[in-house]
């Protein structure tokens, strides 16, 4: 059955307007989204199988288009307008978080660095450069390839820190492998970048690792 064939009060759109997007499931969002279903299925019944297959919104958000448009009624259309949300989505974080304090919003920045790394076959390297009130002023990838003291330099980080006039940073990188539990490398790493950057007075508030929907804080850890 269509959703226009569906009570009123029961139909994703109207519900969302009437009550919040909170109020909807995951693949009543979806629907909304979707506007469509294929012939047999309705919009919500497409988004169903869409997280049926690809188990979780985050994989489907990670999946790349040979892999979206094997689901019947998706292609190359829903699947830039896909993009285009979650970038906005992507640009509207970083504009909270140049808003707010950085410091009490680790909920925040991990969503960030979700949508930074999304789709990275590779593993890179990246830091957010805040200012005396851990306002976001930029982020700057800062390597590219296997994470390692032989790969990110110091002098490199402390260089991007002083040319931002930044008062601290955040550190993150991902783990394409999709474990978030550093390696020692990461500590070892994280420890010899808090003390170079520490010799121009430049804090490091936390370093992130990415894997997939997963993140893992050093500071929520007590590895700092």
């Amino acid at each position: 059955m269509a959703i226009t064939d569906w009570p009123e009060d029961q139909r994703p759109r109207e519900r969302l307007i009437r009550q919040g997007a909170a109020a909807l499931s995951d693949a009543e969002l979806l629907a909304v989204f979707l506007r469509v279903g294929v012939a047999g299925k309705s919009a919500v019944d497409l988004a169903r199988e869409m997280l049926l297959r690809f188990g979780s919104l985050g994989a489907l958000f990670a999946a790349g288009l040979r892999e979206f448009s094997l689901i019947n009624g998706l292609g190359p259309a829903k699947y830039a307008q896909l993009q285009a949300v979650l970038e906005l989505a992507k640009r509207a974080l970083g504009e909270e978080l140049e808003d707010g304090a950085l410091l009490n919003s680790t909920q925040a920045v991990g969503q960030y660095l979700k949508l930074l790394f999304k789709n990275k076959a590779h593993e890179c390297f990246v830091v957010l450069f805040l200012d005396v009130r851990n306002h976001l002023i930029a982020t700057e990838e800062l390597s590219r390839g296997t994470l390692s003291q032989a790969s990110v330099y110091p002098r490199e980080v402390v260089k991007a820190a002083l040319g931002h006039n930044a008062a601290a940073v955040i550190l993150a990188h991902n783990h394409p492998s999709g474990d978030p539990r550093p390696s020692q490398a990461d500590v070892e790493l994280t420890r010899i970048l808090i003390q170079a950057l520490g010799l121009v007075e430049v804090r490091v508030l936390d370093h992130f690792v990415v894997a997939g929907t997963r993140t893992h804080s050093f500071a929520e850890h007590g590895q700092m």
